[in-house]
C-alpha cells in the first residue's frame, strides 16, 4: 500500500492506494473511528480509559456491520445477475 498524507490551509488530505484490490473493512473502520471517537491527551486519565473502552467497543460494531454490508451487496449483485441469465458469474461473486 502506497500512502501520502498532505496538510494544507484547508486541512488535512491523506491517500491510500492498493495494487489489484480495494481497501479493507478494517482501514475504512479506522476512518470512521477517526472522526467519530477522539480522546483527549488532557482529559483524565479514569476518563481517557473509558473513551477508549467506548471507543474500541464501537469499533467492533462498525467494523461488524462493515462486513455485513459487504456480504449484503455481493448477494444483492449475485441476484441481478442470476437475473439477467449470467449464472456463472453469480456464482463467482457468492464464492467471494
Amino acid at each position: 500500500m502506497f500512502s501520502v498524507d498532505v496538510v494544507s490551509s484547508i486541512g488535512s488530505v491523506g491517500v491510500k492506494t492498493t495494487q489489484n484490490k480495494g481497501l479493507s473493512p478494517e482501514y475504512w473502520t479506522g476512518r470512521i473511528m477517526e472522526r467519530l471517537v477522539q480522546v483527549s491527551d488532557n482529559a483524565d486519565p479514569m476518563v481517557q480509559a473509558q473513551a477508549r473502552a467506548y471507543k474500541d467497543a464501537i469499533e467492533n460494531v462498525v467494523l461488524l456491520y462493515m462486513k455485513q454490508a459487504i456480504v449484503s451487496d455481493r448477494s444483492t449483485v449475485a441476484g441481478l445477475l442470476d437475473k439477467q441469465g449470467h449464472e456463472e458469474m453469480a456464482k463467482i461473486i457468492r464464492r467471494l
